[in-house]
């Protein structure tokens, strides 16, 4: 049965299968989806009390570089961690949301910096248009206008994949000094169709995000379940953030 398949690793057929095939469930300590946003809710929240910490020490003159890598490489540790170990997840998704915050923040705020003359309001665009875009792509799965069909799940799945593996490439070719690809950084036309593709990409992974949560809650899964499923949908939230703001600095540049 392939319910579950989704680009985000976080929320895996496998995942909530094995935790419903594992655990005893009542219908008081199962996962619902009212609950999953309640906890995303949260983690937000969280997301926001630290991003505003990191910011406000770049404003005030100090060195955030070491809070955003703290942050990133944190994020990411915790992330894998609770990829196999979801039933800490109620423990590491609060702790994850802290660290992404550093990152975000940090990262916003020399955004905000370096693009303060040619696009002033950057930060808020982004923002605006990731909200925008989290809550068109819930309208949209809630009416069923796009639907997680087994043919949809596959082509994201593969979009998704091949953007990972393309980002790792390209990671692992600047350690050695090599980088020929400035369109990811640049604001030409063809790294402009590139950050669209992204974002593209990201914003219909929130489609197969909605329903992994949604099967999970129809299957019964545990109620840390909740904590993992918001954990994932947070995963993909800052992606979606993180391109969105690359896409509208590529646009700036060019004016």
């Amino acid at each position: 049965m392939a319910l579950f398949k989704s680009g985000n690793p976080a929320l895996s057929e496998k995942r909530f299968q094995d935790t419903v095939l594992t655990d005893i469930i009542t219908h008081e300590n199962a996962m619902t989806v009212k609950g999953t946003l309640n906890k995303f809710g949260f983690l937000f929240l969280m997301v926001l009390g630290t991003s505003f910490y990191s910011w406000k020490e770049y404003a005030e003159g100090g060195n955030v570089v070491p809070m955003m890598w703290a942050g990133a490489i944190g994020g990411l540790v915790v992330a894998i961690v609770i990829t196999f170990k979801r039933e800490w997840s109620p423990f590491l998704a609060p702790l994850y949301a802290l660290l992404e915050g550093l990152f975000i923040g940090a990262i916003s705020a020399m955004y905000n910096f370096a693009f303060a003359e040619k696009a002033p309001n950057i930060i808020i665009n982004a923002v605006g248009l990731t909200f925008g875009v989290a809550i068109a792509m819930y309208l949209l799965y809630s009416f069923r206008i796009i639907k997680a069909t087994e043919k949809f799940k596959s082509v994201i799945i593969t979009a998704t994949a091949g953007i990972a593996i393309f980002y790792v490439i390209v990671m692992v070719l600047r350690m050695f000094g090599f980088d020929n690809m400035p369109f990811l950084h640049e604001g030409s036309l063809l790294g402009i169709g590139f950050s669209l593709f992204v974002v593209t990409i990201a914003a219909l992974n929130l489609i197969l995000d909605f329903d992994m949560i949604e099967k999970g809650s129809e299957m019964g899964a545990p109620k840390f379940m909740e904590w993992y499923g918001a954990f994932g949908l947070m995963v993909t939230i800052v992606w979606l953030y993180i391109e969105i703001l690359r896409l509208l600095s590529k646009i700036s540049s060019r004016n």
